[in-house]
C-alpha cells in the first residue's frame, strides 16, 4: 500500500512537473509571437514613414511646379473706355515659388499667400509681383510706373494713392507704358496724373465688383 502511494504521489509530481512545462512553453510562444508582432508593426510604420516621406516630398514638387499659372488662359479685350479686360481665366492658387505671368504687370494668377500692404501704400522699390497680385485680389488699385514716367505726374499719383485705401503704387520698369493703373483682371495706361481716366478707373475698380475677394484685409501683410 505504501508502494502504491508512492507510485501515486510520483504520478502527481510528473503530473505538475509536466503541466509547468507546458505553461512555460505556452509563455515562450507567446513571447515569440509578441516579438514578431512589433516587429511587424515596427516594419509597417517605418515603410509608412517612408511612403508618408516621399508623399510629401511629391506633394512640394508639385506645389512647385504649380507656381507658374497653370491654368491662366485667354487675352486682354479693349473696352471703349481704353480699359483692357481679361477675357479669359486666372488662377487663384497660393504658392510659394516665383510665377511666371502672362502680362506686366500682372493682373492675377496663382500668388503668394501673404499680400502686400496696400492701404494707400507707396513703394519706392520694386515690389514682387506674387505678393502685390494678393493685394488685387483683395480688391486694391496698383499704380505703377516706369523710369520714363515725368516726376511730377509720379509725384501726383503717389499723392493720391496715399489717401486712397485700398491701393499702391511703385516702380515697374517691363510694362509697355509710363504709367499704369491695374486692379484684378483689368489694366489701363494713362497718359498723366491728371488724366480723367484715373479717377474712373479709382472709382470703378477700388473694390469694384471685380473683386474676387471684396473687403480682405490691405493691412498686416508684407512690405515687399
Amino acid at each position: 500500500m505504501g508502494s502504491a502511494n508512492k507510485t501515486g504521489a510520483e504520478q502527481r509530481k510528473a503530473r505538475i512537473e509536466e503541466m509547468r512545462r507546458a505553461e512555460r512553453s505556452r509563455e515562450r510562444r507567446n513571447r515569440i509571437l509578441t516579438v514578431a508582432a512589433s516587429v511587424v508593426v515596427v516594419a509597417g510604420l517605418v515603410v509608412g514613414g517612408v511612403v508618408l516621406v516621399r508623399s510629401q516630398s511629391g506633394d512640394k514638387k508639385d506645389t512647385a511646379s504649380d507656381g507658374k499659372s497653370a491654368g491662366d488662359s485667354g487675352r486682354f479685350a479693349v473696352g471703349k473706355d481704353g480699359v483692357r479686360a481679361w477675357t479669359g481665366t486666372l488662377s487663384r492658387t497660393h504658392v510659394n515659388t516665383p510665377v511666371t505671368y502672362p502680362m506686366h504687370p500682372p493682373v492675377g494668377g496663382n500668388h503668394n499667400p501673404v499680400w502686400l500692404n496696400c492701404n494707400g501704400d507707396v513703394y519706392t522699390q520694386p515690389v514682387k509681383d506674387e505678393n502685390a497680385v494678393h493685394s488685387l485680389e483683395h480688391g486694391a488699385v496698383w499704380v505703377t510706373y516706369t523710369s520714363k514716367a515725368a516726376k511730377s505726374d509720379v509725384q501726383a499719383l503717389a499723392a493720391k494713392v496715399k489717401k486712397t485705401p485700398y491701393t499702391l503704387m511703385s516702380p515697374y520698369e517691363n510694362q509697355a507704358a509710363p504709367l499704369m493703373l491695374s486692379a484684378w483682371g483689368h489694366q489701363l495706361a494713362v497718359k498723366s496724373a491728371d488724366d480723367p481716366a484715373v479717377d474712373k478707373f479709382f472709382a470703378g475698380y477700388v473694390q469694384g465688383k471685380q473683386t474676387p475677394e471684396p473687403g480682405a484685409s490691405c493691412t498686416g501683410g508684407t512690405m515687399k
